[in-house]
């Protein structure tokens, strides 16, 4: 494995950093045409919101069926990768591409207004459509891995036992690249419609976050292996 510790050693790293700033060019599907104000196309912004996300819901279809199946996912550079298992409906003739939506959704509020109608939720999700790819080199399916074991837990991947060449068989991932892309967000707060204002009801936000709880160790974990930092001050 002594090639493919140097493949990991070359593959570029994992970042919750953006640093390109230029837009995507929206297209005809995937414009926001409902609430076209909170229609984002900046590659920060969609950035920010796939590197937060740990799950990505993959649309796709088979014989006229269409299928939306949950998966982990990390973005490396300007690629989306997701897990496909070889017995998966998803890896039939992806050989040629695959095509597929995917989407990313963080809930990050509770809107709660004075009308049943005007409840709402503060959210940012991203839309990603194109033809993904099966991924076959060592060396970036290695790169793709990384970036799993990364996004969970940044330092993780140098603190744990790498691919072997069996396991590394037994995978796979697939590959999208951010082409054709668009985000959308609600922010802010209550907006009622201007009578409602009038009643005597509560209104306002509920704020929704992701918050680690403390460790707990694994029962055949020797209790002399200290917990590593990034364990124990792990947060979101």
């Amino acid at each position: 494995m002594a090639g493919d510790r140097e493949a990991v050693d070359s593959a570029p790293r994992f970042s919750m950093r953006c640093i390109v700033s230029e837009s995507f060019t929206p297209t005809a599907r995937t414009r926001v045409v409902r609430e076209p104000h909170r229609g984002a196309y900046d590659r920060e912004t969609i950035y920010k919101i796939l590197d937060e996300g740990f799950v990505c819901h993959v649309g796709f279809a088979v014989d006229g069926q269409p299928f939306v199946i949950p998966t982990m996912f990390a973005r490396v550079g300007d690629f989306i990768y997701f897990h496909g298992s070889a017995a998966s409906r998803m890896l039939r003739g992806v050989s040629e591409g695959l095509s597929v939506c995917v989407t990313v959704t963080l809930v990050d509020g509770l809107v709660l207004a004075r009308s049943v109608f005007n409840h709402s939720m503060n959210y940012r999700s991203v839309v990603a459509l194109g033809k993904a790819t099966l991924v076959g080199a060592t060396e970036e399916k290695l790169a793709a891995l990384r970036g799993f074991t990364e996004k969970i837990l940044p330092g993780r991947w140098n603190d744990t036992r790498q691919p072997n060449e069996k396991e590394l068989k037994a995978t796979s991932i697939l590959r999208l690249p951010l082409t054709e892309v668009s985000a959308k967000m609600r922010v802010g707060p209550v907006e009622d419609d201007a009578p409602d204002y009038a009643l005597s009801v509560w209104a306002g936000i509920i704020p929704l976050q992701l918050i680690a709880g403390a460790p707990v160790r694994d029962e055949r974990c020797d209790a002399s292996i200290p917990l590593p930092a990034y364990a124990a001050h792990y947060i979101r």
